[in-house]
């Protein structure tokens, strides 16, 4: 299964030394992409949206890996805010010290951008764990304390 991290920088400017540590773990360049909110989006027709699609495209794709609706959402508002992410694809341990770079480098955890993840108390039985104890949740692997995600897909 492959692997993601991905990092939010509220800083652009720190992006590409993130990609040249990640590239010197041995990441071929084709599975280190960075992203930024386009500055412009060109219109293809009468009834082209395209900033709509973007946004919509976005949000399907990081879906795609695993994010939650809500880490979509948050990474697409820190693209708004001008910040910039960083994605890493390959193995796990590759993916892990990748993350690592991006921790160290100020990736910022999404969860100070939209805040904790609901808790729903009452759907814990007692003889079962409660949700949040658990280091992987829907495709999403939980670093404490990090700022990049992992994302199993």
């Amino acid at each position: 299964m492959p692997k993601t991290a991905v990092g939010l920088f509220e800083n652009p400017g720190l992006v590409d030394e993130v990609v040249r540590q990640i590239e010197a773990l041995g990441f071929p360049r084709k599975e280190v992409r960075t992203l930024e909110q386009p500055t412009s989006f060109e219109v293809t027709g009468v009834m082209s949206f395209p900033r709509l699609d973007y946004q919509v495209t976005l949000i399907r794709e990081l879906k795609r890996i695993g994010a939650a609706e809500a880490e979509a959402h948050a990474y697409l508002d820190g693209l708004r805010r001008g910040g910039a992410l960083v994605l890493a694809t390959g193995s796990d341990e590759k993916v892990d010290a990748a993350a690592e770079v991006m921790k160290r480098s100020g990736a910022v955890e999404i969860e100070e951008i939209r805040g904790p993840e609901p808790q729903l108390e009452s759907a814990v039985g007692e003889s079962m764990a409660p949700v949040g104890d658990s280091s992987v949740m829907a495709g999403r692997v939980r670093q404490p304390g990090g700022g990049p995600q992992l994302f199993v897909w």
